[in-house]
């Protein structure tokens, strides 16, 4: 052993090696734009703050306020391509500045994946909706940059049902929250979309036994996968003890 470390307790030891793992992970993540996507209460923005961090990297976060979704969740005709106009226009105009900004000098993480407002409008429009929307959604993303890699975090809908109940208990104040039906549908979803996803390397989360505070473990696990993903598709089941 190393004279310096020489005395100290196996708690001194284990937090030096984690120290030292932190500092690896910063300095050998090989991407530019890691996009992080999910269902609900998965802890998207919680995790991309974490990992922007630990990775000295700039954090873009999805602006989650829309003025139409009481009357998208309440089931007023018309609110759910309201929605899903508002949202898209607002990331397409984060994802502009994004564009135009430091995407390729400095490393990026952002909590959704612009593809994420085609799996709503396929859950939410109708027939002619969807169509006027998808030409305006082909016309969009073609301004959009596209990721290095992106993380989908993966969760049951019974799981994501307990989390979004646990949330509504927390809030001072009534919020819009979706049906138990609604959940099931929009995970069958999520699921299918990335089953069928070949654009980036996609690493899946699995996060049904995660703790979704994503403490320092959770995160220093999280980018040794990232660190370690060439091609294609891989599947992450993170320790639960």
């Amino acid at each position: 052993m190393h004279s310096s470390l020489i005395g100290w307790t196996g708690e001194s030891l284990r937090a030096f090696g984690a120290g030292w793992t932190r500092l690896y992970t910063r300095c050998t993540v090989d991407f530019r734009y890691l996009a992080i996507e999910g269902p609900l209460a998965l802890g998207k923005a919680t995790l991309a703050e974490r990992l922007g961090a630990r990775l000295n990297a700039t954090v873009v976060l999805d602006e989650r306020t829309n003025p139409f979704l009481d009357d998208f969740y309440g089931g007023r005709e018309g609110a759910a391509f309201q929605v899903q106009l508002f949202f898209t226009l607002n990331r397409h105009r984060q994802q502009l500045a994004l564009r135009q900004g430091d995407l390729f000098h400095q490393t990026t993480i952002s909590d959704y994946l612009f593809d994420r407002d085609r799996i709503y409008a396929f859950l939410n429009l109708d027939d002619n909706e969807l169509f006027i929307y998808q030409r305006l959604f082909d016309l969009l993303s073609r301004d959009v940059p596209v990721p290095d890699l992106v993380v989908f975090l993966q969760a049951k809908a019974e799981t994501l049902r307990g989390r979004l109940r646990e949330r509504a208990e927390r809030a001072e104040e009534r919020v819009a929250a979706p049906s138990d039906e609604y959940i099931g549908e929009l995970t069958e979803a999520y699921n299918h979309f990335f089953f069928h996803y070949t654009a980036t390397p996609l690493l899946v989360v699995e996060t049904s036994h995660l703790d979704l505070t994503w403490g320092d473990e959770a995160v220093d696990e999280l980018a040794r996968q990232i660190r370690a993903m060439g091609k294609g598709t891989r599947y992450f089941v993170p320790r639960t003890t």
